[in-house]
């Protein structure tokens, strides 16, 4: 890492309250190499925001303009939907052509989105700062796979990642343009001028704090809206922190996807470790990447 890598910390969702996180993280992304700027906006408090929409809506136009070599959020939350109709969406694009990664998962699915439908650009589905590099060693710390997925890929080094699947799938090989993110994220942007039409991508999707059937309504309603069937294949990341309940009898996260296979063509996988959970690689939306699965292995290759 280049002694010159700026990366900036904003909040452009969720109130960030966990301010010893957010000094850990800083000082722990100091020592993979990155030069961290703090964005106001990571001190604002404004309800459940970081920030009132306006004060929020400066923090990313002014991080765009300054073109750090990373843009991390602090966390997601909730707030970028609120933003959505109000981003100039070719000044985030120029902060991109001029080097820019616009890191985070979660939330920042919707601006992520959003960047591609709007102007193409890429961004990067990864790790955000607070959750993953804030986290105190009593609570296990930074995961030594995000971090260092994470390095290479803001070092133009990551070229592929892997991971094991279910078996079913050995032989299949995909060629598309990635995308996707957070489900109830994706699934809130269709019929919007901020979704991205992607025809014949792999989309990868992962959900927190939704029980399986929720997950399993969100699907199909992707399915019934001709999404998945425009894919060429649907990858699953975690789908955590979810409480079972004495209705389910049976009825599983398990079955819940088998039963979206049941009616849909597209090849589902599952396994990929990207998500609400510590181990998350670092992934491109919007690049055209090169799905092989051999056995139960899966390379997603860029």
């Amino acid at each position: 890492m280049s002694s010159m890598t700026l990366l900036h910390i904003l909040s452009p969702a969720g109130v960030e309250l966990r301010s010893a996180a957010v000094t850990l993280a800083r000082k722990r992304l100091g020592a993979m190499g990155f030069a961290v700027t703090l964005d106001p906006s990571v001190r604002a408090r404004h309800q459940r925001f970081a920030g009132t929409d306006d004060q929020r809506l400066e923090a990313l136009h002014r991080v765009a303009d300054a073109a750090p070599s990373v843009a991390m959020a602090s966390r997601g939350g909730y707030g970028m939907t609120r933003l959505l109709d109000r981003i100039d969406w070719p000044r985030l694009a120029r902060s991109v052509e001029r080097g820019t990664r616009w890191v985070g998962f979660s939330d920042l699915t919707a601006l992520q989105l959003g960047m591609l439908a709007h102007t193409g650009a890429e961004s990067w589905m990864g790790p955000m700062a607070c959750d993953d590099f804030g986290r105190s060693d009593e609570q296990g710390g930074v995961d030594e796979i995000t971090r260092d997925c994470f390095v290479e890929a803001m070092g133009g080094e990551l070229e592929a990642v892997g991971f094991r699947t279910e078996a079913g799938f050995d032989g299949l090989e995909a060629r598309g343009r990635l995308w996707g993110g957070n489900l109830a994220m994706v699934q809130s942007l269709i019929g919007t001028p901020h979704w991205p039409r992607v025809k014949g991508g792999i989309l990868v999707l992962e959900e927190v704090n939704e029980h399986p059937y929720r997950v399993e309504r969100a699907l199909l309603q992707l399915h019934q809206a001709g999404v998945l069937s425009a894919q060429k294949a649907v990858v699953l990341g975690a789908v955590s922190d979810w409480r079972a309940s004495p209705l389910d009898r049976g009825y599983t996260l398990k079955t819940a996807i088998a039963h979206v296979r049941s009616v849909c063509d597209t090849p589902i996988l599952t396994g990929l470790p990207f998500g609400h959970v510590p181990t998350k690689v670092s992934l491109p939306i919007g690049r055209r990447v090169q799905l092989v699965v051999a056995g139960r292995d899966v390379l997603i290759g860029w």
